[in-house]
């Protein structure tokens, strides 16, 4: 999981869960914005638009306005995600010191996405003197901008605070790696994924996040000793990942029978289908592989569309109708407007 849909995922969940507790009434525009947030598509627009009218409207202007930070995230408005969650600071009580330490982890992921490093760092601090909740959370993320200001020294301290709080969070550890890897120091990255491989567990889980960790580590040998474990158990995590690791070694009739597997135990799925189109790329085989997004796309369900919708790009970019790919790109940007590669893509396809 990339770091940023990693705290989008952790934003998005904390703030439902501070939403309930704080029993907001039934049927105001805040709770119709929270359910937009929580719809499988993650419809930031509406979720937008029904918090602006919570602000409006003066319902409780803390949850109001933090709820309107958020679908700003969502649609990677960060600036204007950053005045909501001030705003939503001057806005909440004192007497409930958990919802003022939630809003600041909210900010300075904001401020890191700008690039606001310094303030991050600020922000981080403010929760890690409060000592409330989120600290982990908080040393993680002042550890970054720690990393992109350029003290490593500082950036590790924090970095191991996070998982000495955390030692079995897997994620945690890839995050930190993934911070690394943008700033060209994947060795030092890689000692965290070495240190996951530390972490002791035989549940089916355990073994899929070990294969993970080997995929990351380019080790893929590793990677199958771990996954086979559970993908003979069936496991539909860890054979999505052996797919992808049979494909990594340009093993494309394993990968392919690996996901025909998964369609015949588990029925039609997006990411079954996602599996095929990647095999039929890698093949050279395009029109196939917009056959196998199709199928997928046509499927109820909201899980795993997106890396279809991505790839469906990649087809049309491949067999050179960059005009299409563009359009596709266009409203890709549109709908996932936080993810960077569809930006980097959509960026390159307007020069064709």
């Amino acid at each position: 999981m990339k770091k940023w849909k990693w705290l989008m995922m952790l934003t998005v969940s904390s703030m439902l869960l501070g939403g309930c507790a704080m029993g907001g009434a039934s049927g105001t525009k805040t709770t119709q914005g929270i359910a937009a947030l929580d719809d499988g598509d993650l419809n930031y627009a509406q979720a937008q638009q029904l918090f602006e009218e919570a602000v409006q409207e003066d319902e409780e202007q803390m949850l109001a306005w933090r709820g309107l930070g958020l679908a700003d995230m969502g649609l990677a408005q960060y600036e204007e995600a950053e005045t909501a969650f001030q705003n939503a600071l001057d806005e909440a009580d004192e007497k409930m010191p958990e919802n003022t330490q939630d809003l600041k982890l909210y900010l300075a992921a904001v401020e890191y996405r700008l690039a606001e490093y310094e303030k991050t760092i600020d922000t981080c601090t403010e929760i890690l003197d409060a000592q409330e909740k989120g600290v982990a959370d908080a040393y993680y993320l002042r550890g970054a901008a720690q990393l992109h200001e350029g003290n490593q020294e500082d950036a590790k301290a924090d970095f191991d605070s996070a998982v000495n709080l955390m030692p079995d969070d897997y994620d945690l550890y890839l995050n930190i790696y993934e911070t690394y890897r943008e700033m060209n120091l994947s060795a030092v990255g890689g000692e965290y994924l070495q240190s996951a491989l530390a972490i002791e567990g035989t549940e089916q889980e355990d073994y899929y996040n070990r294969g993970r960790i080997y995929f990351y580590l380019g080790d893929y040998d590793k990677a199958q000793s771990e996954l086979i474990k559970v993908v003979e158990q069936k496991y539909e995590p860890a054979m999505t990942l052996m797919g992808r690791v049979y494909l990594a070694q340009e093993d494309y009739d394993h990968a392919e029978a690996v996901y025909e597997t998964m369609q015949s135990e588990f029925g039609e799925s997006a990411a079954g289908y996602n599996g095929m189109a990647l095999c039929a790329l890698a093949r050279g085989e395009y029109d196939t592989a917009l056959e196998e997004i199709g199928k997928g796309l046509a499927l109820d369900g909201t899980d795993d569309r997106q890396e279809l919708y991505f790839n469906e790009i990649v087809a049309y970019e491949r067999k050179l109708d960059f005009e299409t790919a563009k359009a596709k790109a266009e409203a890709y940007v549109e709908k996932y407007p936080s993810d960077e590669a569809g930006q980097k893509e959509w960026t390159f396809l307007k020069t064709r």
